[in-house]
């Protein structure tokens, strides 16, 4: 049976699978591969490294200044396709290692398209990887306990550029320094591990650290790193030797730096990335500065919303029973935001500051256990070493294999085998009839030999092609079995007997031509089937093949000459949702019904550069808004029919209610529905904002909603539709203060499969995309610019173009908020108006996705999905401070319940019933 499977699978996959040992390394559980390198070498600190040496991808040669490390100087990319495409290497179960990928992009394609995909272990998603800067490399790293013998690190799903990866390297731990007890459920996604008061920018790694973690030094400022840091921070260091107790431990010579808070206070503020959720974290200390017998250091960690945690007081040298040894209290189960803000304060007996050392902080990521058929296709071909490639990982997670489609359960089953053409020998698998969700199976045009199996176990199985192999013998009875079997090509093989009865009397198309020694069986019963035997098997296809295309040829032509007889505007291409039919032809008002509902135009309620808008109230007490077109220019009348166009096919809860159009007179009007609370400018620095500005959970909130309608627009509707001229008076509120994006009479269609749309530049200044102001390129980033702007709005309560608003030489937000917010001064540009009303955390979290939106390229910004999510991602956040805050202030008496501490290990006593991996209060613990 293995031969079979050998001959079987040797030739079915077109891509790849890489069996990695470590004979090479100089230390066990070590590999390095060097993706796109050709021969192996050892660096300039003692690694080994190999090249990848695999089959599928291409490499590439780049040059960055400043990198002269040799695995930095290839890389192997992929096509930017759906498949996906893996490393699957040997590891030991039971073991916990440490896996390291990076990427430096160099500008291999000399596209400058910095590329977006994905990376996955196994059938878990690990991270999206957003290359931002051509010559940085961007790393992740991953701790897991191994539970198989083979581990697959996969990239897939390309949003831009092409995947590509510099190297992948494995490192074994030797015990349990990351033990949790959540480890079986959990991977630990490494998100900061840094060496305070490191003396050089280089991290910290092998052979200091023998298990080759990459210790960053502080001094690094970077996105998604260490910021913010207290005045009076100093560094201090030692030469003397420093006790860690064990080799997993932080190495000696990170130990021997630190910071030392000479004001009595370290503060930091740390980007996690992949926050917030729930975390490891652990800090190290080592008393290394020789203090006088009068002089002593005790200090307490402040977390915001932790008020427990910080009633611990930590003395190192005490703690560590002696100076020059390491002290490590942290947490297994903790909480944190996206924007980690902490401080270490020393206590009013201490005479020293706070010191710090080190800091690694984890976050929890849930392991996918993969599809439920994942184990009979991996045992399928674990056990084969194929010469040609061959797909790792999950066959259905994150992204199918190639050759398998699979269903949208959360823990998907195989539907469809597609192994059509593969030139496959040998006999069909019995282990395929265990794939118990099979639909269909394709697996003709092979060289297939041997009998048919029985397929009873896949119940679901509707259709069955086996034609034009070598197969031989009967023709199962056990497929008269399958309840829902509909088609069963079985022709040109070598089959002989009599077809089954049952196969005869079933609703079935049957196809068993070309097997000369076999025949068919008596017939009972009306089902209506196509059975076709012999040479009048072909001639009965084309027939019905005829018949069928003559059909659909009329019913094409009914159908079109049914389309010519509609009357709509006839000025663009029709925009239909992704989930709904295009709708009818937009509600045609009479210029009379239009001046009774606004008595003549009466009531002015805004104007801009398209005319003006008045209010109006219709016979059944619907109130409108109706906007006069100003100029009857060819212009003018271009934008109008767009406007009337788009709103008449597009319908969402967060983009206004078109009702209708009236063109009469000469005169153009726009029908809206009426929103009671004017628009968001009105609200943050117009005439609304006197004695009730609106706060910062609202504000957010208004923005998830305008953030929602413009998602709908980008992809939702087909072909999509860019807004191009998004700012604060185009959201408009309702009476309940939800928002609505309006006016669209400068908006787009974008033109699928094209990255771009040519367009005479229009929009507002100061919400004007630079480059689409340059390149006259519209795009989707377009609109996300705009929407960063209102972002900084949102926040500031500042207009987006200001003469004394933004100080000398500025007259731009965004110029304005960026020097404030790189510098970490994010208190200089919050609108005083909020009244510290807020969560610095989601504060922090919108201004930081604000400053990538007005990034000068669009394909440096994220899509507006990404921000509706951050945005909600803030909202969560706000509203858990909130209420904590609440909490905290009704309730003082349950956090006394917490004061009684034990000191050598930080741990909390009183609480006997810790929260679970995804509640909000952690144990802390000395390892």
């Amino acid at each position: 049976m293995g031969h079979r499977l050998l001959l079987l699978f040797s030739l079915v996959f077109p891509l790849l699978l890489l069996l990695i040992t470590s004979s090479t390394a100089q230390t066990p559980g070590f590999v390095s591969l060097d993706c796109g390198g050709t021969d192996s070498y050892k660096d300039e600190i003692g690694l080994q490294w190999s090249p990848d040496r695999v089959t599928y991808g291409e490499t590439a040669s780049i040059s960055v200044a400043n990198e002269t490390r040799r695995q930095y100087q290839t890389l192997r990319h992929f096509p930017a396709d759906s498949r996906k495409y893996c490393y699957t290497l040997n590891v030991t179960p039971r073991t916990r290692y440490l896996i390291r990928a990076s990427f430096l992009y160099g500008n291999f394609d000399d596209n400058n398209v910095y590329p977006k995909f994905d990376i996955s272990l196994g059938a878990t998603h690990w991270a999206t990887i957003v290359i931002s800067d051509a010559n940085l490399i961007e790393t992740r790293e991953l701790i897991f306990l191994a539970s198989t013998p083979t581990v697959s690190v996969c990239l897939s799903n390309a949003t831009t550029g092409q995947p590509f990866i510099s190297t992948l390297e494995l490192r074994q731990f030797n015990g349990s320094v990351y033990y949790t007890e959540y480890e079986e459920e959990y991977y630990l996604s490494v998100s900061a591990r840094i060496n305070f008061g490191a003396d050089s920018e280089a991290p910290i790694r092998y052979p200091d650290d023998p298990f080759d973690r990459l210790w960053e030094s502080d001094s690094i400022k970077k996105a998604n790193y260490l910021v913010d840091v207290a005045a009076g921070t100093k560094k201090v260091s030692t030469k003397k030797p420093i006790d860690v107790n064990r080799d997993e431990r932080p190495p000696e010579r990170v130990m021997q730096t630190a910071v030392v808070g000479t004001n009595g206070s370290l503060t930091y503020r740390l980007n996690l990335d992949g926050f917030p959720g729930s975390g490891w974290a652990m800090t190290y200390f080592a008393e290394i500065e020789d203090l006088a017998s009068d002089e002593s250091r005790k200090f307490r960690l402040v977390l915001p919303d932790h008020p427990d945690i910080s009633k611990a007081i930590v003395n190192i040298e005490e703690n560590a029973q002696g100076k020059y040894r390491l002290y490590e209290p942290g947490f297994t189960n903790i909480s944190f935001p996206f924007v980690l803000s902490f401080r270490f304060g020393k206590t009013s007996d201490s005479s020293q500051g706070p010191l710090l050392n080190a800091m690694e902080i984890n976050k929890y990521l849930e392991k996918n256990e993969g599809s439920l058929d994942g184990p009979i296709v991996g045992n399928l071909v674990s056990h084969y070493s194929f010469d040609s490639a061959q797909e790792g990982g999950d066959p259905c997670l994150p992204v199918p294999w190639s050759w398998v489609h699979c269903n949208s359960d959360p823990q998907p089953r195989i539907v469809s085998i597609m192994l059509s053409g593969k030139n496959l020998t040998g006999n069909i698998p019995s282990e395929l009839a265990k794939l118990s969700g099979l639909s269909e199976l394709w697996l003709d045009g092979n060289s297939l030999t041997g009998s048919i199996p029985d397929f009873t176990g896949c119940v679901d199985l509707k259709i069955i092609h086996l034609e034009n192999n070598q197969l031989t013998g009967p023709l199962p009875s056990s497929l008269t079995n399958l309840p829902n079997l509909k088609e069963l090509y079985v022709q040109n093989n070598m089959l002989s007997g009599t077809v089954p009865k049952g196969l005869v009397n079933k609703n079935l198309v049957l196809n068993y031509s070309g097997n000369i020694d076999l025949r068919k069986g008596s017939t009972t019963g009306s089902h209506l089937n196509i059975i076709i035997g012999a040479s009048v098997g072909a001639a009965v296809l084309l027939i019905a093949t005829i018949v069928s295309c003559l059909w659909l040829r009329n019913g094409k032509k009914t159908t079109h000459d049914k389309e010519q007889l509609g009357h709509s505007l006839p000025v663009q291409k029709p925009v239909a949702s992704k989930s709904e039919a295009p709708t009818e032809a937009a509600h045609y008002f009479a210029l009379s019904e239009i001046e009774v509902a606004t008595k003549k135009f009466e009531k002015k309620i805004g104007s801009g550069g398209f005319g003006v808008v008045y209010y109006g109230k219709l016979k059944d007490e619907k109130e409108i808004a109706v906007k006069v077109l100003t100029s009857n220019s060819y212009q003018g009348k271009r934008e109008f029919s767009n406007e009337v166009t788009l709103l008449s096919r597009i319908h969402h809860r967060n983009l206004v209610q078109f009702l209708g159009y009236c063109q009469e007179d000469e005169r153009s009007m726009l029908v809206y529905e009426f929103m009671h609370n004017g628009t968001l400018k009105e609200h943050l620095y117009g005439p609304l904002t006197r004695g009730r500005s609106i706060n910062w959970i609202k504000r957010l909130e208004i923005a998830e909603d305008a953030a929602k309608g413009i998602e709908y627009l980008h992809t939702g509707c087909i072909p999509a539709i860019i807004h191009r001229d998004l700012k604060t008076s185009n959201i408009l509120l309702d009476k309940h203060m939800r928002a609505k994006v309006s006016d669209f009479g400068l908006s787009k269609l974008a033109v699928d499969g094209v990255s771009h749309v040519s367009s005479i530049v229009r929009g507002t200044v100061g919400y004007l995309d630079p480059e689409y102001y340059i390149s006259q390129q519209l795009t989707d980033k377009s609109d996300v610019y705009s929407f960063g702007v209102i972002l900084l709005e949102l926040i500031s309560g500042q207009e987006a173009i200001s003469n004394e608003s933004f100080g000398v030489n500025c007259r731009n937000i965004v110029q304005w908020a960026k020097q404030h917010i790189e510098s970490g001064d994010i208190q200089g540009i919050i609108d005083p108006a909020l009244r510290n009303e807020y969560d610095i955390q989601s504060m922090w979290k919108i201004a930081e996705k604000a400053l990538m939106c007005v990034q000068p390229h669009g394909y440096m910004r994220p899509s507006i999905s990404e921000v509706l999510k951050e945005v909600q991602d803030a909202i969560s956040m706000e509203r858990e401070a909130a209420t904590l805050r609440e909490g905290n202030s009704d309730d003082t008496s349950r956090n006394s319940a917490h004061s009684s501490l034990n000191l050598g290990n930080l741990d909390i006593i009183g609480t006997d019933n810790f929260l679970s991996i995804d509640e909000s209060i952690a144990r802390p613990s000395a390892r």
